[in-house]
């Protein structure tokens, strides 16, 4: 069937994380409300909106995404429209597997913001292309954040709530008096061969800092730590 003549009936995937309301001021129904008009323009037949929010795209473990996966797998759309190529994945092997199973069930994906599809080959390249960037990007992004963060701890400075027995003192991390001596007893407990489960049980019984909830868990992050 010819391209032009062929009838799209569409799944529309707006999606956001709490990160990106946060650092990009995305929002749902922008997005959703970008990919109707689109939609109007082009004639395409809306099927669905799969609302995606407060969901990381580092996984394809998404309730909304894998709900249109399965629409598109029994035939109930033939092509995906996102508002930005990073709202369906932001990884390149991801994308792979996203692009062979649309080619496998005669689909096709469209990017309106970076103007990309899958409908030609050229397509396809860019899309690769743009997300491997975003990949390298976002890889670069977390490298100089940890090194910052690793200059930062040996300096003291902790930019986060500071672990049982310590304080934020002028930005730096000391002992604190009033937790500290916990500490040193969790460790002298732990090799004197008590288990997680026992010390927390202890510590539960004798009520240690006025708190009747340690874990398991909490045991090991602190020995860890």
């Amino acid at each position: 069937m010819n391209e032009e003549k062929k009838k799209f009936v569409v799944g529309l995937y707006p999606r956001v994380s709490t990160e990106d309301q946060v650092r990009e001021g995305f929002s749902l129904d922008e997005q959703e409300e970008s990919l109707k008009r689109l939609c109007d323009y082009k004639h395409y037949t809306i099927y669905k909106v799969y609302r995606e929010e407060g969901v990381s795209a580092k996984s394809m473990n998404r309730p909304k995404f894998q709900e249109m996966l399965k629409d598109m797998k029994d035939g109930k759309i033939n092509k995906i429209i996102v508002y930005k190529l990073d709202r369906l994945t932001r990884s390149i092997q991801d994308l792979e597997i996203i692009c062979k199973m649309i080619e496998q069930y005669n689909c096709s994906l469209e990017s309106i913001s970076e103007e990309l599809n899958t409908e030609t080959s050229t397509g396809i390249f860019f899309m690769r292309m743009t997300t491997i960037l975003a990949q390298l990007e976002i890889e670069r992004t977390s490298e100089r954040t940890k090194f910052g963060l690793a200059g930062a701890i040996k300096q003291g400075h902790i930019p986060h709530r500071a672990p049982l027995g310590y304080k934020h003192e002028n930005k730096m991390l000391v002992p604190d008096a009033l937790t500290k001596d916990t500490v040193v007893r969790i460790f002298e407990l732990y090799h004197n061969r008590m288990s997680y489960q026992k010390i927390s049980n202890l510590f539960n019984k004798d009520k240690v800092l006025s708190k009747e909830n340690w874990r398991y868990s909490t045991i090991v992050n602190i020995l860890q730590n």
